[in-house]
């Protein structure tokens, strides 16, 4: 391994998801303003997104996020892989983290903001007309997305990786 990229050989990288809910019909996908007192990125739009747990398939960690922070309920075998983003680092992950980006286009129930403590807004937004003030790496997940473009491997923070 280069010694550009070289950390800390005992820290390992975070796994995360984030979830595209998109309702096709109405032109609009569930976004979530993330909590002003947030370490990453406060304040900003971005998708339903967290973190996997230990021993848990990363399909069932998207489906338990999107739960945990919309109410929404949505079978594994409905997420399909939309974009991979390998971030360097964060507050929360300081040797990086791999997002996981899935839509679905079949759920149940109508978005709330279930974490009220760590968002500040859950809402249907057109595609159409997307916040300006969006966590960047996902901005890209969700435009390549909508544009129907495969799935890619981005890289974000590495320099000249």
């Amino acid at each position: 391994m280069p010694d550009e990229f070289r950390r800390e050989p005992h820290l390992m990288v975070m796994l995360a998801v984030s979830v595209i809910v998109h309702d096709r019909t109405n032109k609009r996908v569930v976004l979530l303003r993330r909590g002003n007192k947030k370490a990453f990125a406060p304040g900003m739009w971005s998708l339903p997104s967290g973190k996997g747990a230990p021993g848990e398939p990363i399909t069932h960690t998207a489906v338990r996020e999107l739960r945990e922070e919309t109410g929404l309920e949505v079978k594994p075998q409905a997420l399909r892989l939309a974009h991979v983003t390998h971030s360097a680092d964060s507050p929360e992950a300081p040797e990086g983290f791999v997002v996981l980006v899935f839509a679905a286009e079949e759920w149940d129930g109508e978005p709330i903001n279930a974490e009220p403590g760590k968002h500040s807004a859950v809402a249907w937004v057109n595609t159409d007309d997307l916040p300006t003030d969006f966590v960047p790496s996902t901005l890209h997940a969700l435009e390549r997305y909508l544009a129907g473009e495969r799935p890619e491997v981005a890289i974000d923070g590495w320099g000249k990786a």
